[in-house]
């Protein structure tokens, strides 16, 4: 009985962790009470989206590792101070986009290459609408497949983001399915994609 009742009780722990599917509001709710589960959970959801900001201004991966670290940092000191929580996700592009024109901005002065206006306009310390909605809609695809089933996520992940292309036998085999099989359960994994885009608004 003991046993059952132990494993029941870690069960709904679990249950309780900070995860990634959990709403923005929720997640800052529980960093602002001190749980390390939320800011990993907080930084695991959107760690994509801080690095995919500096990649588009031109960064390299290490430059752009460099970028995340100051904006991770930033986050934390800031977090306690933000009065709109619902506005979380474009307020952290923002920061982003700032921490990534001022990298822009001091490669730039070293190679001694100043911007030009017309890189001023394209890289604004405020991000344009377009540049914000791009952004937005890719984090939203991103929430979405976080919310598929484990099976649907590596077979999209496989499918759709590796390079290479992975053929459907290597996926068959990495899931442990009949190679006929997968191109139907695509199709049932895309249509849960697409119920759950549609339930974010995308």
């Amino acid at each position: 009985m003991r046993r059952n009742e132990t494993s029941t009780t870690r069960l709904t722990r679990r249950g309780r962790d900070p995860d990634v599917a959990w709403s923005d509001a929720r997640l800052i709710r529980a960093c602002l009470k001190g749980n390390e589960h939320a800011w990993s959970a907080l930084i695991q959801k959107y760690r994509n989206l801080i690095y995919s900001i500096p990649l588009k201004y031109g960064a390299s991966p290490e430059d752009a590792a460099d970028i995340f670290q100051a904006v991770c940092l930033e986050l934390f000191s800031e977090l306690p101070r933000l009065r709109k929580k619902a506005a979380f996700r474009s307020w952290l592009i923002t920061v982003t986009a700032h921490q990534a024109f001022q990298w822009k901005r001091k490669t730039r002065r070293r190679a001694e290459d100043e911007l030009t206006p017309a890189d001023e306009e394209k890289l604004g310390m405020d991000p344009s609408p377009d540049f914000m909605e791009q952004v937005e809609r890719e984090q939203m695809l991103r929430d979405a497949i976080a919310r598929l089933p484990a099976r649907c996520q590596e077979m999209i992940r496989m499918l759709f983001y590796q390079e290479p292309q992975v053929s459907y036998r290597d996926v068959a085999q990495r899931l442990g399915l009949a190679t006929g099989s997968i191109g139907f359960i695509r199709g049932r994994c895309l249509k849960r994609l697409q119920r759950a885009l549609e339930k974010l608004g995308f």
